[in-house]
């Protein structure tokens, strides 16, 4: 059994509106070589790879089916079911004419389960039925799950997206319908020797002075979120204290030229300071000669009790490695960071990243 399990993602840039984990307006900015993984060694890791779209979307393969059929997903830790779109869509469900399909008469595996399901996320939601089939995923194949297959996706987040389906990762109360998630399946069936995972996503103190959250918040960290959010009050005091000039759906615009000047910005978390330069925060998109800058901070507020609360997504993982513990019976839940070892290169220098599943 192997002691690391990885999956290579790629990366893309997504809409800055566009929230958890629904963002997708450009073309594909970087492809790397795509793939289920090579099968497991005894002695060390696999990989599943995760593409890149605009430095602030994350995604990468598996596999449904036998022969298995292949999907890009976006590895989502604020959500926890398991989802691509069916060859038995409706035909107004244009996102099914865009994306890969998932055809269960082509599957010596599938086992129809018929329950209906309904997905809401922050700018998108869906509808279908649950289906289960064989999962494969960094070399791990045979495993077999319970997904939905999408039947209906009306928000147009998901007809410009560049990923299929989300592969939630959260707990299993956040699950639609009671689904065991594809996660907890992988441990439970001993694959997994510990419920541990991990993001290394290559791509709070303002340095001028600016002191927010005072009086200390609750912060969580989701891969299904591009930007950084928080509360519009202390959104608004950070992007003027950069620089930002608000422009398009909440997003706020940097002058590129300044990027070298701009004061860092930092997060206490658990005592210890987490810092971001302005390569780290702001996101650069080069397309056709144009080159734009938008801040990585945009605002959302959530009212109680789950808010005010601010989310430390993609922005701030692209400079971090993020370890998730569902912890066990003698301990809790737990999330580790720490500095990524190349701050903001790529790895392998072709715009990889990893998602790791740890015996």
């Amino acid at each position: 059994m192997p002691s690391l399990r990885r999956v290579p993602l790629r990366r893309v840039h997504g809409p800055h509106g566009m929230l958890n984990p629904l963002r997708a307006w450009e073309e594909l900015a970087a492809a790397v070589p795509s793939g289920l993984g090579a099968p497991p060694r005894r002695d060390g890791p696999f990989f599943v790879p995760l593409s890149k779209f605009l430095n602030v979307q994350y995604f990468g393969e598996i596999g449904l089916g036998t022969p298995p059929q292949n999907f890009s997903v976006v590895f989502d830790t604020g959500s926890s079911n398991l989802w691509v779109p069916s060859k038995r869509c409706r035909f107004f469900s244009v996102p099914c004419w865009f994306h890969h399909i998932y055809n269960p008469k082509a599957s010596s595996s599938f086992r129809p389960n018929g329950t209906k399901i309904a997905i809401q996320y922050g700018t998108g939601r869906l509808s279908g039925i649950l289906s289960q089939d064989k999962l494969t995923i960094g070399g791990i194949n045979n495993v077999s799950v319970t997904f939905g297959e999408a039947l209906w996706e009306p928000s147009l987040v998901f007809t410009v997206a560049s990923f299929d389906g989300i592969f939630g990762l959260g707990f299993p109360s956040l699950a639609e319908d009671g689904v065991p998630p594809p996660f907890d399946v992988l441990v439970e069936q001993g694959l997994l020797d510990k419920p541990i995972f991990s993001f290394y996503l290559n791509r709070v103190m303002v340095g001028t002075g600016l002191t927010l959250c005072a009086q200390g918040c609750a912060a969580v960290v989701d891969t299904g979120t591009s930007l950084i959010t928080g509360p519009s009050e202390e959104i608004r005091a950070l992007n003027r204290a950069i620089g930002g000039l608000p422009w398009l759906a909440g997003t706020h615009f940097i002058r590129c030229s300044k990027i070298p000047t701009l004061p860092p910005v930092s997060f206490l978390l658990g005592g210890v300071w987490f810092n971001l330069t302005a390569q780290d925060y702001v996101v650069q998109i080069s397309q056709g000669g144009f080159r734009l800058c938008l801040s990585g901070f945009q605002a959302l507020d959530m009212p109680p009790p789950a808010g005010p609360l601010w989310i430390l997504g993609d922005v701030f993982l692209g400079a971090y490695v993020a370890v998730f513990d569902r912890g066990s019976a003698s301990m809790g839940p737990r999330v580790g960071l720490a500095r990524a070892r190349v701050p903001g290169a790529d790895l392998g220098g072709d715009g990889i990243a990893q998602a790791q599943f740890t015996d």
